[in-house]
């Protein structure tokens, strides 16, 4: 791995862990001095962050990470909303025994966790079930839309009621993907994306 590979490849982690968020601004010698590199390969890392679409430069004050727009939010949803639901239908198709009890295990884990904890493991859940589908496009299509679920900002599993909310709909969409009940699970699934919409929504507004 190059320095350029590497300066990018630490930057998408500390974006994803919100070390950095939506606003923020990226300053080279900072970011050189973080990560004991010399400005040249962060400097690359910053264009290819920028042809992400995952920072934009801004005149006077440079790297800037994206803030999603009211319009571009709600865009971004209605894909994951399609890609959501089409994964528990497949997963409703095709998950294992073994693999929906991982993913209980996963969601009781959530359940039971504090908001830093819980959205990694959120994560792991919704991958869960993607992996569960058997599909290696419905993959793809899914970590393409990475880039702008970074762009989200801070996790909205910030506290124990929406927590529990959360762990209760991932419940629902089990429930379904075990009985094999494809709509059911599709309908579940989908539901769960819009009160995640609902709650970002109100978030951008505060």
């Amino acid at each position: 791995m190059s320095q350029g590979e590497a300066a990018y490849a630490s930057l998408i982690a500390a974006i994803r862990a919100g070390t950095f968020a939506p606003g923020d601004r990226l300053r080279e010698t900072d970011i050189a001095d973080r990560l004991n590199l010399s400005r040249t390969p962060v400097r690359e890392a910053l264009r290819r962050l920028e042809a992400d679409g995952i920072v934009e430069h801004r005149p006077r004050l440079g790297a800037i990470i994206r803030q999603l727009s009211h319009g571009e939010l709600v865009e971004l949803y209605e894909m994951r909303t399609v890609l959501e639901r089409t994964a528990a239908e497949m997963a409703a198709k095709h998950a294992s025994p073994a693999e929906v009890a991982a993913l209980r295990a996963l969601n009781a884990g959530l359940a039971a966790s504090a908001s830093a904890k819980a959205a990694a493991l959120n994560q792991d859940f919704h991958r869960g079930i993607y992996l569960a589908t058997r599909n290696r496009f419905l993959l793809d299509a899914a970590r393409a839309l990475n880039n702008a679920l970074m762009l989200l900002g801070p996790t909205t599993l910030d506290d124990p009621a929406r927590i529990a909310l959360v762990s209760e709909q991932h419940e629902l969409i089990l429930d379904a993907i075990e009985d094999g009940d494809v709509a059911a699970a599709g309908d579940a699934a989908e539901a769960h994306l819009q009160t995640s919409l609902i709650h970002r929504l109100k978030g951008l507004g505060s």
